[in-house]
């Protein structure tokens, strides 16, 4: 089964509202095993919104239409598909009493461009509203095809997203399943990763990737998220969730295997939760100094619940002035391994933690230090099974200021990760 997406509004278009609605039903579609291979945003035009959607209903089973329904002149959903179902639009009068009844029941005088949200193609299924005004609609079309008349369905829903989401649950979903006499499920596992480049990963991947070409279920893809990491995502198709994680167990194992620890953690993970997680199950507490990164490392930790259980607090020492006095930082050049380990053994002592983070660097966009932008120095002080560790790196990093500054952060805990790990 196949479905398709058609987003609606000028705004959309004009970049005034991001677009959340077609990736949450291209995901929502997925884990219920409905492939939606092509999702199209158009303006408020009847003819563009109508030539998309004729081209549309001709290639997929089924087409999702997200706003578009509102009361006022811009709002040509219905319009368009009533001139693709070649049918009349005609006053649902239950529809409209609906409407009547929740502005009398607000009190309040109702517009009477209002009832426009009560006009109906003829044919066509309403998916009642519990949150709003529009009702969705679900519209059968007949659409000529090489090998004769074939029905298809057309939906449409109100382009909010929790009343989209709503009616997507209560009435696209069950009649898509209605209608495809199928209920796959889709499971996916995303093991995040760090340490590699995109590309150096799918070439690390490369036998795996020949294989799952041939087996065909369950499949893998790359998405490089910044600061999230770079994540492996592998999705299988199956009749229950449960069958699906069995196929997904051993070809996981199989990854982990090449990757080892530049996995970090799965699915809804992040670098600062796996690092708290783990201090924590030492008993260790943490403190952070950060110069490039100004409180952005802090920020991520204290993004995490129950952080406070291990994180003592963070010294953004952005001034050399403030590395010197206060982290005894020997004064110098401020953007090399030394300082970063100095502040790491400062912060430790002054919050009084058991392990010490610190970053220094050049974020740009001039030099510093003689250090060109992009350039992090990290470095860890924790305890080990022979005293203190001590480690320090020099890292280049891609990217404008910002970029380089989210890229030092989760590179800066993956340090403090795999030095305590003892995998680097």
């Amino acid at each position: 089964m196949r479905c398709d997406v058609l987003a609606v509004g000028t705004e959309l278009l004009l970049g005034q509202i991001i677009d959340t609605n077609s990736s949450w039903l291209g995901e929502h579609l997925a884990l219920h095993g409905v492939d939606s291979l092509s999702q199209v945003k158009v303006g408020d035009n009847i003819g563009r919104i109508t030539g998309h959607l004729r081209r549309m209903i001709t290639e997929a089973d089924a087409v999702i239409m997200c706003g578009g329904l509102g009361p006022t002149h811009d709002d040509l959903t219905r319009e368009a598909i009533a001139a693709v179902m070649g049918v009349d639009l005609v006053l649902d009068e239950d529809v409209a009493d609906v409407i009547r009844h929740l502005f009398s029941s607000r009190n309040r005088a109702m517009p009477e461009n209002n009832l426009r949200q009560a006009m109906v193609p003829v044919g066509a299924t309403i998916i009642p509203q519990t949150r709003g005004t529009a009702p969705g609609l679900i519209c059968p079309v007949t659409v000529d095809t090489p090998e004769g008349p074939v029905e298809r369905v057309i939906y449409a829903v109100p382009g909010v997203p929790h009343e989209l989401r709503d009616m997507f649950d209560r009435g696209i979903l069950p009649d898509l399943q209605r209608r495809s006499g199928e209920q796959w499920t889709i499971a996916s596992r995303t093991l995040r990763t760090w340490g590699e480049s995109e590309s150096g990963l799918n070439e690390r991947l490369d036998d795996v990737i020949a294989e799952l070409d041939l087996v065909g279920n369950p499949t893998l893809a790359f998405l490089a998220s910044g600061w999230e990491g770079l994540k492996v995502r592998l999705t299988a198709r199956a009749e229950t969730r449960e069958a699906a994680e069995i196929v997904l167990a051993p070809w996981e194992a199989k990854i982990r295997s090449i990757l080892g620890h530049q996995v970090f953690g799965i699915d809804n993970d992040t670098m600062e939760s796996v690092v708290l997680s783990l201090l924590d199950d030492l008993g260790w507490s943490l403190g952070v100094a950060e110069s490039v990164t100004g409180g952005l490392v802090a920020g991520r930790l204290t993004g995490v619940p129950g952080a406070s259980r291990v994180f003592r607090g963070g010294i953004v020492s952005y001034a050399s002035e403030v590395k010197f006095d206060l982290l005894d930082v020997p004064e110098g050049p401020v953007v090399t391994e030394e300082a970063a380990l100095a502040m790491a053994h400062g912060v430790r002592r002054l919050l009084d933690a058991d392990a010490g983070l610190a970053l220094t660097g050049v974020a740009g966009p001039a030099e510093q230090d003689g250090m060109r932008p992009g350039t992090l120095f990290a470095a860890v002080v924790h305890p080990g099974a022979e005293g203190l560790v001590e480690r320090a790196v020099h890292i280049r990093l891609p990217g404008d200021r910002d970029t380089m500054r989210q890229l030092s952060v989760i590179s800066a805990l993956d340090l403090l990760r795999r030095s305590v790990t003892g995998s680097l």
